[in-house]
């Protein structure tokens, strides 16, 4: 059975003894959902903010998510460096970075033609994901920090709740464009990034700023520039996950 919900009416929900074998649940909320006497076994969370707030992830009565943080720094090796606070932290936190999306390029550019199209289970392709970095690099650096009127790139990727956070969607390509189109947007922004933390001071860091998705919630510059990096560590790992994948299903 394929039955997809958007609507928000099983809040409050009580299962028992039910079947919810093969379901794929996206963008949802999951927040205090209580498990008891289940089977789990090839079960997949993906969860991006997991380490937000004190609720943790309890399985079996252990709070499972300081282990499963600390493995994706290992697997990832400068995510660690994501929260930086001084501005040397922040560059070296850059600089690392961007030598692992050019090793995860490089990776890119040895595969079949056409991988960077891919989608896996409806994910964002690679050439998506690079263009949403590009957006997420207008939104929180050309936005929020440096206050440009229109700081869209037309190749921005935005995701399905973007119309209802007040983007002007039409500033974006409805076309898709080459995956070289794609890489320059992407190393021009990588760049402004780049260079923008090349001058940054530690009084810039602490600079208030609006949240440009939510404005009454306040930002400093530097919780700005943490939204970056975490966006980018983030689908870094969103974009391996997928290529290995793609990788496994050539090998089969």
């Amino acid at each position: 059975m394929d039955v997809t919900t958007r609507s928000g009416d099983l809040n409050g929900t009580r299962f028992v003894g039910a079947s919810l074998r093969g379901a794929r649940f996206v963008e949802s909320d999951l927040t205090g959902v209580v498990m008891r006497g289940v089977e789990v076994r090839g079960l997949d969370i993906d969860a991006p903010w997991l380490a937000d707030g004190d609720g943790g992830l309890l399985v079996n009565g252990v709070d499972v998510t300081p282990f499963v943080e600390a493995e994706l720094d290992r697997r990832f090796p400068g995510r660690s460096q994501r929260y930086a606070r001084d501005p040397d932290g922040l560059r070296a936190a850059w600089a690392v970075l961007e030598r692992t999306w050019d090793s995860t390029l490089a990776r890119v550019a040895a595969m079949p033609d056409g991988t960077t199209d891919v989608q896996v289970d409806g994910e964002w392709s690679f050439a998506q994901t690079l263009r949403h970095l590009v957006l997420a690099t207008d939104v929180w650096l050309r936005r929020a920090v440096l206050g440009v009127e229109q700081p869209f790139h037309p190749l921005g990727q935005a995701d399905s709740g973007a119309a209802s956070s007040g983007i002007d969607l039409t500033v974006f390509t409805t076309g898709t464009p080459t995956y070289t189109e794609v890489l320059e947007a992407r190393a021009d922004r990588v760049a402004l990034v780049r260079d923008h933390l090349a001058g940054v001071t530690a009084d810039d860091l602490a600079v208030p700023r609006a949240n440009p998705w939510s404005p009454e919630h306040p930002e400093t510059t530097l919780s700005c520039l943490h939204t970056i990096l975490e966006e980018e560590w983030e689908h870094h790992r969103f974009a391996v996950r997928d290529l290995d994948r793609i990788e496994a299903a050539s090998r089969a």
